[in-house]
């Protein structure tokens, strides 16, 4: 498999550090509100990658953490009359009732920056040892220019990142570019002990120590959003390769932004989403889809016309899905036809074709595509009146294990056995009247149906119905 590596600026062969075995670690979220629509790329994406590696039989650890303490989170408890911990604690919940209908799967280790101070702490007093921080008033700083590869991330030299840079100006720093490793304790600020008297930890560190806690001091691949590229990875970098003196990670994956209406998201702009949002008006599967839809390293246009598009598009997979699951139960017994058996016979081809989008450089847009192709020739052999059972088994199967891979499944309905139950006995009464030659009240009981959503279809194979 090929992957960007941003580090090289070039596409290379991944090869992990231990054969057969994959440490990612990706950056998560900020826990003090839902997270929101820009969020769920990289959380969708490189759970996507994942999914990939373990598709293909390798063994997967990944991290990706939760800030839990930081000056959001104190805002938001201060605004609330609460502790830091109450906002912390119900803003991993959403983040996980989000990511559950995202189609994100948690992560082997989902670390919190509270619940380890002591590694955070450890790695600082490394870095102040060798010379690479310093105490100054209770603050402890990295000295940014004391690691000579800095900037090797985002490909400039200090100097120019300087001028480019928002910079924390303090009277305690040597130097303007040096930040925080270590934050002296503020009046009513929740705080922790260390060498250096109470404070809490500054954002960057608490992954350089829970990456190296989890995973080791070096790791395969570090990931998250283009946006994260600097300061935040380039100082993890010089961190932890100081404090270390190893490579942090061999592989960076960044994704592209997510404009919204070809703007960027700003609270200002009154163009802000969270997913939760979102999915309220679209759905949590089509967001995924959305998302995935386009190559993580392209540029994105969130909007309403794109997420009914996805919508539409995701829509003929799950009928198509839906089209083999009613033939697998209805359609004729025997042996596949000529034209099924050299169908299936392709069916490598299309796995084929789908691995080498995904394995160059996680081409979920051409995979999708390839998924796309599938559909259309599966459909043309299910609508032939002499379509077999055993041809909709295996072709249901390839359809399913490829759609799998993305996690691009049609969510459950919330008590959809007992409506399905009752769906299937108006079914029965209007072939029943149909039968009798009742047709009233068939188009009655048709009529009924329609109103709840749902579409009938009568095919050779007898009565088929979705939700429309």
């Amino acid at each position: 498999m090929k992957v960007y590596n941003t580090l090289t600026r070039k596409k290379e062969e991944f090869t992990p550090i231990e054969p057969g075995k994959v440490k990612m670690y990706s950056c998560g979220p900020t826990v003090y509100n839902f997270f929101h629509i820009g969020n769920a790329r990289p959380f969708i994406m490189f759970d996507v990658l994942r999914r990939y590696f373990e598709y293909r039989g390798m063994d997967v650890t990944f991290v990706q953490n939760f800030t839990d303490i930081d000056d959001k989170v104190i805002k938001k408890a201060n605004e609330e009359g609460v502790t830091y911990d109450v906002i912390a604690e119900r803003y991993i919940k959403e983040y996980f009732t989000d990511a559950g209908g995202l189609g994100i799967k948690p992560a082997t280790v989902h670390p919190r920056a509270t619940d380890n101070i002591d590694e955070i702490i450890d790695i600082v007093k490394t870095l102040v040892d060798k010379g690479y921080a310093y105490e100054s008033q209770g603050d402890v700083y990295y000295r940014t220019r004391a690691f000579k590869e800095y900037g090797k991330l985002s490909h400039q030299p200090l100097e120019e990142l300087e001028a480019g840079a928002r910079i924390d100006v303090s009277e305690h720093k040597e130097d303007p570019m040096d930040f925080a490793l270590w934050k002296a304790a503020k009046p009513g600020e929740p705080s922790w002990d260390s060498p250096w008297g109470a404070g809490r930890p500054g954002w960057h560190i608490e992954c350089s120590a829970m990456a190296r806690r989890y995973l080791g001091e070096t790791i395969d691949i570090h990931s998250g959003g283009i946006d994260l590229c600097f300061p935040h990875h380039e100082n993890e970098i010089a961190q932890s390769e100081a404090a270390n003196g190893k490579p942090f990670a061999h592989y960076w994956l960044h994704n592209a932004f997510l404009n919204i209406d070809n703007h960027k998201m700003s609270k200002s702009l009154g163009n802000f989403f969270t997913v939760r949002e979102a999915s309220a008006v679209y759905g949590y599967d089509a967001i995924r889809f959305f998302m995935l839809s386009a190559h993580y390293r392209s540029p994105l246009n969130y909007s309403s016309e794109s997420l009914e598009q996805a919508r539409a598009a995701l829509n003929r997979i799950y009928l198509a899905v839906d089209n083999l699951q009613f033939l697998q139960e209805n359609a004729a017994e025997g042996a596949m036809t000529q034209a099924e058996q050299e169908s299936v016979q392709g069916f490598e081809s299309w796995r084929q074709r789908f691995c080498e989008a995904m394995e160059d450089d996680l081409n979920t847009a051409d995979a999708i595509a390839v998924i796309f192709e599938l559909v259309r020739a599966v459909n043309t052999l299910a609508a032939k009146p002499d379509v077999t059972r055993a041809y909709a088994s295996v072709a249901l199967e390839m359809l399913k294990e490829l759609c799998g891979v993305l996690n691009i499944e049609k969510p459950a309905q919330q008590n959809a056995a007992d409506e399905d139950a009752e769906i299937e006995e108006l079914i029965e009464r209007r072939q029943a009247a149909r039968k009798s030659r009742d047709f009233q009240e068939a188009d009655r009981i048709r009529d009924e149906l329609k109103q709840r959503g749902i579409v009938l279809e009568d095919t050779p194979q007898g009565v088929k119905w979705r939700r429309a």
